[in-house]
């Protein structure tokens, strides 16, 4: 059996962010011990069906994990570690928010047994936080990022660039300060508009205009000249890491390995009695409890993913990664070898084009390509 990665789902925030499209709730009180009960009873229904895997990372997302109880954290980690067979270096992440009273929770966090934390600076420019929608100022995201630095063995923090306004000369000044706080992994992505978010409606009507396609480009092409001139690769579209500093937890879906999605609104991907399966929670935090009170689980729709379909989601996830995609592991994954997954004209164009390589049995994108993937995919996607 394949190894496993677990995703808990923390479904609430403090307030919901503009451009967030997440499953993510405000409430004015938060159900701690409910969503700790309703998490762990569905953990323990997953594993019954699942048996003894052997578990290399658990992930807390949401919304903002870092709303939850330290000890409901240690108590999801302990039972994921009663049901499961627990890796003894499994990497254990929680997303966090710098607000200070987020923060001053870090060391409970460790003590639970996080030993990553991911945390949502998304900027480190007064003006663009309160474009964002942030709750924090840039002295609270410094002080976040010094304080998880002597806490935990491993840090990451997101940024969020290709703002309205923002500059070449800008975009690498703030680089350039974030990366000097860096640890070992850093997460810098482009803005973009998701359907059903404040900024779509604010866009739609003309509020604010994002950078051209060419800007655009220009920011991305500075974003990996500063990180590798820090030491940071980019191993993955909008990830960067030191040598050994990758997210083990975002490795396992963009190698199409298996993961269970526990919580509200959570997906999965899971193989049972030789079936690839797609899974989904139910989306409102108050309907998923209830079904999990009363039949051990919420999961809203569970289907077998057909071969074609899981060899689109095979190319569309590993293409993302610098190392590509390997062809006797996608195989194993999909059923189909990577060339009958492929159309061949497309697939010839994007070699002679230079924006694909495929040598020693592995296809993975170019600099270049990986620029243009959104455009290139739903053509070479047989």
């Amino acid at each position: 059996m394949e190894d496993l990665a677990l995703y808990l789902h923390w479904p609430f925030c403090l307030a919901k962010c503009p451009y967030c499209d997440f499953n993510s709730h405000v409430r004015e009180a938060l159900p701690q011990a409910r969503m700790r009960e309703a998490l762990e009873a569905e953990l323990e229904w997953e594993a019954a069906r699942l048996g003894p895997r052997r578990v290399t990372s658990i992930f807390f997302g949401g919304g903002t994990p870092s709303l939850m109880a330290p000890e409901s954290v240690a108590a999801l980690i302990a039972a994921a570690g009663r049901l499961f067979r627990l890796d003894p270096e499994a990497e254990i992440t929680l997303e966090a928010n710098p607000t200070s009273a987020e923060a001053g929770r870090f060391a409970a966090f460790r003590e639970a047994g996080v030993n990553r934390v991911s945390i949502g600076v998304q900027s480190l420019d007064a003006p663009s936080l309160r474009f964002l929608g942030r709750q924090h100022g840039p002295e609270q995201a410094i002080a976040a990022i010094q304080s998880a630095k002597s806490i935990f063995p491993r840090l990451s923090f997101d940024l969020i660039y290709a703002l309205p306004g923002q500059t070449r000369a800008g975009w690498r000044e703030e680089l350039r300060r974030a990366l000097a706080l860096a640890a070992d992994h850093l997460s810098l992505y482009q803005l973009t508009i998701e359907d059903g978010t404040r900024f779509a409606s604010l866009h739609a009507r003309g509020a604010f205009t994002l950078p051209d396609e060419e800007e655009a480009e220009a920011l991305y092409d500075i974003t990996g000249e500063e990180a590798a001139a820090h030491g940071l690769a980019r191993y993955e579209v909008s990830n960067y890491a030191r040598p050994g500093g990758e997210s083990r937890h975002n490795l396992a879906y963009w190698r199409y390995g298996e993961y269970a999605g526990i919580g509200p609104g959570a997906h999965g991907r899971l193989c049972l009695g030789g079936r690839r399966l797609a899974t989904t929670r139910h989306r409102s935090p108050e309907a998923w409890m209830e079904r999990v009170a009363r039949q051990g689980h919420g999961t809203a729709l569970e289907e077998e993913i057909p071969p074609a379909d899981r060899a689109r989601e095979a190319l569309i996830m590993g293409l993302r990664l610098a190392e590509g995609i390997s062809a006797p592991r996608f195989a194993a994954r999909t059923g189909l070898a990577l060339e009958e997954a492929l159309e061949p004209g497309a697939l010839r164009a994007c070699l002679a084009g230079g924006d694909l390589i495929y040598e020693g049995g592995r296809l993975a994108a170019t600099p270049r390509g990986l620029k243009r993937l959104d455009a290139l995919l739903p053509a070479l996607a047989r």
